[in-house]
């Protein structure tokens, strides 16, 4: 029955297709037979199509059960008049497969960085004592260039930690000037710091 199906597919029956239109209409009211018999049509091709993305069998898998809760709960969202049920369940298993792909990807980037960042490297700590005490002189006198408010917005908000809304409330202000003031001191403590954009 399987091959059938999948010989019917490809071969573009409109038939087929227009069943699974109407169990994917089915499955919009919660219909959990329709839901069973649509998952067996065309969980083979959901399936291989993220392997051929992802490889790894196991995560295809996981990325293939989600694709079928996203199509329980979504199912509503299919319009026959934006193309067939196979391209609209399809798409969204690519999709899914692309974003396990990225976010594969970026954890490998975040743990690479990570590694690269713990890796210890000789330093002269003198040197890097001074350094640091040359910026915090530098920054200093650059707040202090600031006006009282700027200073007061900044120092709460960067050096004191609180939120917008916490900085608002401590300074009895409303939270856009609060935003206002640290825009404006940011700005003009780049500005004599001589820092770029």
């Amino acid at each position: 029955m399987l091959k059938l199906v999948t010989q019917h597919i490809e071969r573009g029956d409109t038939d087929l297709e227009e069943s699974l239109d109407s169990l994917l209409h089915k499955v919009a009211v919660a219909d959990q037979r329709a839901f069973s018999e649509l998952y067996d049509r065309v969980a083979p091709r959901v399936l291989g199509l993220i392997r051929r993305l992802l490889i790894d069998y196991a995560q295809s898998e996981e990325v293939a059960q989600e694709v079928f809760l996203e199509i329980w709960k979504t199912a509503d969202r299919f319009d026959t008049g934006r193309g067939a049920a196979m391209s609209w369940i399809l798409t969204m298993a690519h999709r899914r497969a692309v974003d396990r792909v990225r976010a594969s990807q970026a954890g490998h980037d975040r743990d690479t960085k990570i590694g690269i960042r713990d890796l210890e490297r000789e330093y002269d700590q003198t040197a890097e004592t001074v350094e640091i005490r040359i910026e915090h002189e530098r920054v200093k006198k650059a707040m202090g260039q600031l006006t009282e408010l700027q200073r007061q917005a900044i120092s709460l908000a960067y050096y004191g930690g609180y939120s917008h809304s916490e900085v608002a409330e401590l300074l009895h202000v409303p939270i856009g000037t609060v935003k206002t003031r640290l825009r404006d001191g940011m700005i003009r403590l780049r500005d004599e710091m001589g820092v770029t954009k």
